[in-house]
């Protein structure tokens, strides 16, 4: 008989050393950068994936007591702590259909209740906390009323601040608790926002709308409202220089103060306040890799806060005029670091492996440079078989930062390529402005010419190639499998759009407003655009092997559309396979994720082991 040393299965794999090293990357426990409390600095909030589900976590700085505050099946990440310190708030939804409710929790435990009561479930539109602890400005998304903003106030109804038919959001309180910012689309564009400040009775305090009322392509954002008491100036985003930049805007006189940085830095920048009010902390992405700033408002001086060659995921100044920053690379696991030389949190037990640096391709297509990253496997001669690993938003980007999925592919021998293409951010408005022009099949047309690099210079097999992602990059790859349906091998998308117009139906608010924008209307308004867009117009044409994956509570990608396009492949005989999942839009258990990868592996090893 052999002696059990009370180990789980798998924690007796781990010991044993027999875990992959892909499957320990998803595995390994990381965290979040904290959220630390205004007025209680010791106190923060942060995600962690430690028990096996990402759930958020309280940690007392004084003691350096954590605590679990979440536990959910199907995982919560979306959190914030009051300014005070004594609450926090989470959202509450149903297996991760994004539609619910705010609950609060004290600090140091106890039970949840809920936040707002007097409020219907929603999707969140978002939150601020006032530092009095008792107020709560709270923004809301539903199919019946559009957008709609409440100020909400311990023993007192909510009262309605703000309602229209188009998105809204909260952006954020002042901090003295007077004024509300609100970003807003009601000019009808949902890719660039307009301002407005209200007083806590919604009455309107100052306008800023870069669009003209809808006439112009140029938006603005939200970054905070000056920490200082009785200070009404507000730090936002603009777009006026061809790309994301700050500048301060005094809501009461309406002074704008250009922070003249255009000349300094190339690329995006966003930024947030020093805790004193006195500087800011400037986040500069240019290229797919980012780097941090300290800009002082009385000199304007620009002084560099040294970060390691990479990708800065989240950063914030702590009130001693520290700076703490998530930061990883494509071969680096991410760290919560600080500019004090520490490890700000450093969970115990599994260590996550390290994997391949990126390198940094430029390719010419018909709208100019694309931006690849590429990652070739070790100890392997190309051309390789290669991933084509298409990032979702679509306004975001794939940068040199680390991510479990494409190390994976690494492991196990393939070549992996992201590519940055038109619709991508990071690159200019032009750039991502692009997007609204023929809807899926311009960025298709940059992923093309990336492809037709890669084989004609030897580094992709022509007859091994995977086109894959997750939402929007789900949706060009069934796109693309349709429409370039002899340039790939086979094609694995995930929560996927794919008949445009159901998906337009069944999907949340916010996400209509935003096809009506990137089409020009809705699917009986402009037919002819959804159906140009769609994949299911060109299902018939696909050749390849298709796997898809779907979460069946998804509010973004609804299963409905999915179900449609899977109906057409089946009635040709055509190969594919489909595995539905108990979730929304992805999934937040490790073991999921672990289970989803592997059934992506087994898939392409199965459909290119002819192809050898």
């Amino acid at each position: 008989m052999t002696e059990s040393n009370g180990a789980t299965p798998r924690e007796q794999q781990e010991q044993s050393g027999s875990m992959p090293e892909w499957e320990k990357r998803f595995r390994a426990p990381r965290v979040s950068l904290p959220d630390w409390a205004e007025d209680a600095p010791h106190r923060s909030l942060f995600v962690s994936n430690a028990t096996g589900t990402y759930e958020l976590y309280a940690w007392d700085r004084t003691t350096g007591e954590q605590r679990q505050v979440t536990d959910r099946a199907n995982g919560t990440t979306d959190g914030v702590l009051s300014p005070d310190g004594e609450w926090i708030w989470w959202f509450d939804d149903k297996d991760g259909d994004e539609f619910g409710v705010w609950r609060r929790q004290p600090f140091h435990g106890g039970p949840d209740e809920e936040a707002t009561p007097g409020l219907d479930p929603s999707y969140p539109a978002g939150l601020a906390i006032g530092r009095d602890g008792a107020t709560a400005i709270v923004g809301r998304s539903t199919d019946e009323d559009g957008s709609t903003i409440h100020l909400a106030r311990r023993g007192v109804a909510p009262f309605e601040i703000y309602r229209h038919r188009e998105s809204a959001g909260v952006g954020d309180l002042s901090h003295d608790g007077t004024l509300i910012a609100i970003e807003h689309t009601e000019h009808g564009d949902a890719m660039h926002s307009a301002l407005r400040v209200v007083r806590a009775d919604g009455t309107t305090v100052a306008e800023l709308d870069d669009t003209k009322g809808g006439t112009v392509e140029l938006g603005l954002e939200v970054m905070g409202f000056a920490p200082v008491d009785g200070d009404t100036r507000l730090l936002i985003g603009h777009q006026r220089g061809g790309r994301w930049e700050p500048l301060v805007w005094d809501a009461s006189t309406g002074e704008e103060t250009d922070l003249g940085l255009a000349d300094q830095l190339e690329g995006d920048l966003s930024a947030e306040w020093y805790p004193d009010g006195s500087a800011l902390l400037v986040a500069h992405s240019f290229e797919a890799r980012s780097e941090l700033w300290r800009y002082d408002l009385a000199t304007r001086r620009l002084e560099c806060v040294e970060t390691p060659r990479g990708t800065v995921s989240g950063a914030t100044a702590r009130p001693d005029g520290s700076v703490e920053f998530l930061w990883s690379s494509a071969a680096e696991p991410p760290v919560v670091r600080s500019t004090t030389g520490e490890v700000v949190l450093d969970p115990p037990g599994l260590r996550c492996p390290g994997s391949v640096p990126v390198e940094d391709v430029w390719v010419e297509s018909p709208g100019g440079r694309v931006h690849a990253l590429v990652q070739r496997p070790v100890g392997v001669s190309g051309p390789y078989p290669t991933v084509f690993d298409i990032h979702g938003g679509p306004t975001w980007h794939d940068s040199d930062a680390f991510a479990a999925g494409p190390a994976a592919w690494l492991d196990h021998g393939y070549a992996v390529i992201r590519i940055n293409y038109r619709g991508s951010t990071g690159y200019g408005r032009a750039w991502t402005d692009a997007l609204k022009h023929r809807v899926g099949l311009i960025e298709l047309e940059d992923i093309e010419a990336v492809r037709k690099w890669a084989v004609n210079s030897g580094f992709a097999d022509p007859d091994r190639l995977i086109l894959t992602g997750g939402s929007w990059g789900g949706y060009l790859t069934l796109l693309g499998l349709g429409t370039q349906p002899d340039a790939w091998t086979l094609g694995i998308a995930a929560v996927p759009v794919a008949d445009y117009v159901t998906a337009y139906h069944d999907e949340m608010e916010a996400l209509k407003a935003m096809d009506r924008t990137l089409l020009g209307g809705t699917p009986e308004e402009v037919p002819e655009r959804f159906e140009a867009s769609s994949p299911l117009t060109y299902v018939d044409a696909v050749k390849s092997p298709v796997y898809i994956s779907a979460g069946v509570n998804d509010p973004r990608c609804p299963i409905k559309q999915i179900d449609n396009y899977v109906d057409r492949l089946a009635g040709r005989g055509a190969v594919h396979e489909v595995y539905r999942y108990d979730a929304g839009h992805g999934s937040l258990v490790v073991d999921e994720r672990i289970k989803q990868l592997r059934l992506e592996l087994d898939f392409a090893t199965r459909h290119l082991a002819t192809r050898q």
